[in-house]
């Protein structure tokens, strides 16, 4: 068994940055054709031709998962594009710092849409094509939880309220798809620096946060590297119903 991914057909959501550009990268390195789809096509596309430089099989794809029809349409232009989708990474996601008692109602509701339903529908529209399909154990699906999936992070309630559905979530998919073959687990980074949260993590509130960490360093995106490509490929065929913490044992803080 190996990390060979040629001639599977993948998609990332939340493609346009951070992990999600990282994971495009990686599946097409390893051979995937990848469907890389969010909402800024424009960095999309400049994703796509780096990837393409290198020899990867890459098409840029608009959704808005907190759009139940943008998702829908996606899969399609992906499946046109690529053919039959059979690896996903649900990745979208996005973050509300500060205390719960001034977050609003419309950030919350809009952390719900993205994090909890953007990741549940990517899932379900892969699941149902899967499952109508001649193979459907070929099914890799991934969930991006966090570390918070398994602690509170300080001033992020919220976010790490989602992701523990995230990560709940990704148990109830497997056990409920698990007769088709399909896999379904959830990956709980720990603190990366990326656009979402690089400026903080610089900060001096930061800087203390980091001291914290058994390592006291913030990981890099590389890795995930190793645990994306398994768990996308035929080697984890076995494997379905688990959250895999990779942070650099920062749950043990």
């Amino acid at each position: 068994m190996t990390t060979d991914l040629r001639g599977r057909v993948a998609l990332v959501t939340g493609a346009s940055s951070g992990l999600g550009a990282r994971f495009v990268a990686i599946l097409a390195a390893a051979g995937a054709k990848v469907a890389a789809c969010a909402r800024r096509i424009d960095r999309l596309q400049e994703l796509a031709a780096r990837v393409r430089q290198s020899g990867g099989t890459v098409e840029p794809i608009a959704m808005d998962v907190e759009d139940p029809a943008s998702v829908v349409t996606g899969f399609d232009a992906a499946q046109a594009a690529l053919g039959p989708i059979e690896i996903a990474i649900a990745n979208a996601g996005l973050n509300a710092q500060g205390a719960s008692t001034d977050l609003s109602p419309e950030e919350l509701g809009q952390l719900v849409r993205v994090n909890i339903q953007g990741a549940y529908l990517t899932a379900r529209e892969a699941a149902k094509r899967l499952i109508a399909s001649p193979n459907p154990e070929r099914g890799r699906i991934i969930l991006l939880g966090s570390v918070g999936s398994q602690k509170p992070l300080a001033g992020l309630t919220a976010y790490s309220m989602s992701k523990a559905a995230v990560a709940m979530m990704g148990k109830g998919f497997a056990r409920e798809w698990a007769r088709n073959g399909i896999t379904v687990n959830t990956i709980c980074p720990g603190w990366i620096a990326t656009e979402l949260n690089s400026e903080w993590l610089q900060s001096e509130g930061g800087q203390k946060l980091v001291k914290t960490f058994p390592r006291r360093r913030v990981m890099d995106a590389e890795g995930l590297d190793g645990l994306v490509l398994f768990l996308a490929s035929d080697a984890s065929a076995s494997i379905t119903g688990g959250v895999f913490a990779a942070d650099e044992g920062q749950v043990l803080a």
